[in-house]
C-alpha cells in the first residue's frame, strides 16, 4: 500500500508533532525542542520552524515543520506522535 504522503506536491510543507503530558510537560516540551534542533543541525537538514506550542491544560507540542520530501525518512528516525499538512 502507497503512502499518502507520497502523493502530495513537492513544495508541501509538513508539522510533524510531538505530544508531552502532565504538570512537566511545559519544560519537557522545550527541552525536546532543544534535542531536535541539535538533531536537524547535526545532520544538516534543513528546517522551516520548530517551536512548542501550548494545549489544552497540561499539555505542550513540539512541532517541526519540514519539506514533504524529508518526511518519510525523519518520521522513521524520530517517531513523532504524528504529523500534518501545515497551513500558513
Amino acid at each position: 500500500m502507497s503512502d499518502p504522503i507520497d502523493s502530495l506536491p513537492s513544495d508541501t510543507t509538513i508539522a510533524l508533532i510531538w505530544d508531552f503530558r502532565g504538570p512537566s510537560s511545559a519544560q519537557i516540551a522545550a527541552h525536546h525542542k532543544i534535542h531536535l534542533q541539535e538533531f536537524m543541525d547535526h545532520e544538516s537538514l534543513p528546517h522551516l520552524g520548530l517551536n512548542v506550542t501550548p494545549g489544552q491544560g497540561q499539555m505542550h507540542s513540539v512541532y517541526l515543520l519540514v519539506n514533504v520530501i524529508l518526511v518519510n525518512d525523519l518520521r522513521e528516525r524520530l517517531k513523532p506522535n504524528r504529523g500534518q499538512k501545515w497551513q500558513d
